[in-house]
């Protein structure tokens, strides 16, 4: 058995089962992984890791749980979670994956989102932080979508990034400056949505049943675009889920230069917070970044939109600079 001794324990004793055989899958960047034959003939899916943050494994559980809705993309059924020093873990049903699917597939995928996001979230939040991969997300309510991405989001991966050495004062002022605009860019006011929070390519999967199943969330209730816009950055999406989308739960006009500059301004700061900077990128204009680039396009689209439509009503913003909305 490849499972340590205390884990194997601790999953027979919560599953009412012996491990028989398992074998190693993968489990992502960070944890350790199983398929794992019981005794009673059942398959589970066995996550573990012997330095898991106490309360880890039952973040990710509760956080299945919450995108287990009707007709959204189904989760992995939770059987059971382990807290104990030594022996923590997370089992899950066996998911074959069927791979492939073309269009037929991503329109599946794409009508499912919309239906989990059309099941809302109660603010822009969630109960308690989590994380999304290595690093930690906070998730304390805010009263609308702009402070809370600025606040939650952006402003602490830039900070971390700073103190990490993965991104200079000058890079995170930048991140300051798209977070204090975020009122303006971020489109018509929507109700929050409830979120994968971490949907690109490799936490889809088509089931054995030709349905799409999604795993490995970092949840949260948020604008419905972030989910599309990790879709489309990372891709391994076809059109059709785009465009099943699209015909469910269409988006507002501009939503592929919001898509843009959410993705990559969140990208870019993530990627520094490992303290590995990249070699800049050779650019079209002096100074220029993703960021910058992002930020300009969607300035330009909001404000041909502002033109040629009638005035919205004044929305909270943020003041990145102290650090609270307004």
């Amino acid at each position: 058995m490849s499972l340590p001794p205390a884990v194997e324990a601790a999953l027979g004793a919560a599953l009412g089962a012996e491990p028989v055989t398992d074998r190693p899958v993968g489990g992502g960047s960070i944890n350790r992984a199983a398929r794992v034959v019981l005794d009673d003939g059942r398959e589970v899916f066995v996550k573990h890791h012997p330095d898991a943050p106490p309360g880890a494994f039952a973040l990710e559980a509760d956080g299945l749980r919450w995108l287990d809705v009707p007709g959204a993309p189904r989760v992995p059924a939770v059987l059971a979670v382990g807290d104990a020093p030594g022996a923590r873990f997370l089992a899950l049903e066996w998911v074959e994956d069927a791979g492939g699917g073309g269009a037929a597939a991503g329109e599946a995928l794409g009508r499912g989102l919309a239906a989990l996001h059309r099941a809302g979230a109660p603010g822009f939040g969630w109960e308690r932080d989590n994380v999304i991969g290595p690093l930690p997300q906070a998730n304390d309510p805010l009263p609308d979508w702009a402070c809370f991405h600025a606040e939650r989001r952006l402003l602490p991966m830039a900070r971390a990034a700073v103190d990490a050495g993965g991104m200079t004062p000058a890079g995170a002022a930048r991140v300051e400056a798209v977070a204090a605009r975020l009122g303006d860019l971020g489109g018509p006011p929507e109700p929050p949505a409830r979120l994968h929070g971490d949907l690109w390519g490799g936490n889809a999967m088509l089931g054995a049943d030709g349905g799409p199943v999604v795993i490995d969330p970092a949840v949260y209730g948020g604008h419905r675009e972030m989910d599309l816009a990790m879709m489309r950055l990372f891709g391994g999406f076809p059109p059709s889920a785009f465009a099943a989308y699209e015909e469910e739960h269409p988006l507002a006009p501009g939503h592929e230069d919001r898509w843009s500059c959410a993705s990559s301004t969140r990208c870019w700061c993530m990627r520094r917070c490992s303290g590995r900077p990249t070699a800049p990128r050779p650019s079209a204009s002096p100074g220029a970044t993703p960021v910058r680039r992002a930020a300009s396009r969607a300035a330009r689209a909001a404000a041909a939109r502002s033109r040629s439509s009638t005035p919205r009503s004044p929305r909270a913003t943020c003041r990145a600079s102290r650090g609270r909305c307004a």
